[in-house]
C-alpha cells in the first residue's frame, strides 16, 4: 500500500508544473486508475483528454473535480469507444485540433472479469464456460483498443520526434490465475505488444512502456460483492501517478520496452520499479 498517495488539492501558482504544455490522452479516464492518473497529470500541468466508453458523465465529473482542485479547463471529457477505429482517430484529431500536439497516450481503458461473472473472485469460471461474446468484449477492449489508439497516436508523435505510450497492465501472477480468462490473456497480449511496439519505434523519440499497480487495486473491476474487510487491503489507484509523471517527462528519454511496477516506485531510483515479465 502507498504510504503517501498524491493529494489532489489546489496547487500554489508559484509551484512548478513539470508537465506544463504537455497534451495527454487517458482512455478510461473517468474512474479508478484512469481518474487517478488524469487528476495527477493535470495537477502536474498537462492538458488531458479523458475518454469514457459509455458514460460521458464519468469524465465530466473528473473535469469538474480537476477544476475544483485548481486546474480548470485542463480536462477535456470525450465519449468514445476504443474498439472503434473511427472513435480512436477522432480522439487524436481532437487533441491536435484543440491543442496542436499530442505527447502521451495512456492506454488504460479496459474490461475485467466481472463481464464474465460477478462471482469471479470466489467462483472461477473455466474457459470453456465463458460466453464467446464476453470473451470478445474483453479482448476487443484490452487488446484491440490499445492497438487502434496507438495506431492513431503514433504518426503525430513521429512528426514531433517525441512521444510516450504507456500501456496499463497487471501482475504476471494474475495473468496466470485460474479462472482469469480472458482478462489474463488480454494483458499478456498487451505486454507483448509493448515490447514489439518499442522495437518498432526504436530511435524515433517515441517510447512504449508498461505500468501496473503491483497488486489488487480499488477500481471498478472489483465486484460489489467483494468483502468490505478485504477492500481495506486494496491499493489506492493514486499509486500510479508518480511513475506515470516520470514516464511522461523528459527524464525517461530513451527508456522503452520496460515494465514498471508502481508499488515499487522510488523517485530517486526509477529502476527500482522496473521488473521482468
Amino acid at each position: 500500500m502507498p504510504t503517501n498517495p498524491p493529494q489532489y488539492g489546489k496547487r500554489a501558482e508559484s509551484e512548478e508544473l513539470p508537465l506544463a504544455g504537455r497534451v495527454v490522452i487517458v482512455t478510461g479516464g473517468g474512474r479508478g486508475l484512469g481518474r487517478a492518473m488524469t487528476l495527477g497529470l493535470v495537477q502536474a500541468g498537462a492538458a488531458v483528454l479523458a475518454t469514457a466508453g459509455r458514460e460521458q458523465g464519468e469524465v465530466e465529473r473528473v473535469a469538474a473535480e480537476a477544476a475544483t482542485a485548481g486546474a480548470p479547463d485542463r480536462v477535456l471529457p470525450i465519449l468514445a469507444d476504443v474498439t472503434r477505429e473511427e472513435d480512436c482517430r477522432r480522439i487524436v484529431a481532437t487533441a491536435l485540433d484543440r491543442f496542436g500536439r499530442l505527447d502521451l497516450l495512456v492506454n488504460n481503458a479496459g474490461r475485467g472479469m466481472k463481464y464474465v461473472s460477478e462471482k469471479f473472485m470466489t467462483e472461477p469460471t473455466r474457459f470453456w464456460e465463458t460466453a464467446p461474446d464476453a470473451w470478445r468484449l474483453v479482448i476487443d477492449t484490452n487488446v484491440v483498443g490499445p492497438f487502434l489508439m496507438a495506431r492513431a497516436a503514433v504518426p503525430p508523435m513521429l512528426d514531433a520526434g517525441w512521444g510516450r505510450i504507456v500501456n496499463i497492465s497487471m501482475n504476471a501472477e494474475t495473468m496466470r490465475r485460474r479462472g482469469f480468462s480472458p482478462y489474463g490473456p488480454s494483458k499478456a497480449a498487451l505486454e507483448s505488444a509493448t515490447i514489439i511496439w518499442a522495437q518498432d519505434l526504436a530511435g524515433s523519440g517515441v517510447t512504449v512502456n508498461t505500468l501496473l499497480p503491483g497488486g489488487a487495486t480499488l477500481t471498478g473491476m472489483i465486484p460489489a460483492s467483494f468483502p468490505d474487510r478485504l477492500r481495506a487491503t486494496l491499493l489506492d489507484p493514486a499509486i500510479m501517478v508518480p511513475p506515470l509523471l516520470w514516464l511522461a517527462s523528459a527524464k525517461s528519454d530513451g527508456v522503452t520496452g520496460r515494465r514498471f511496477v508502481a508499488v515499487n516506485w522510488r523517485e530517486d531510483s526509477p529502476e527500482a520499479a522496473a521488473a521482468g515479465w
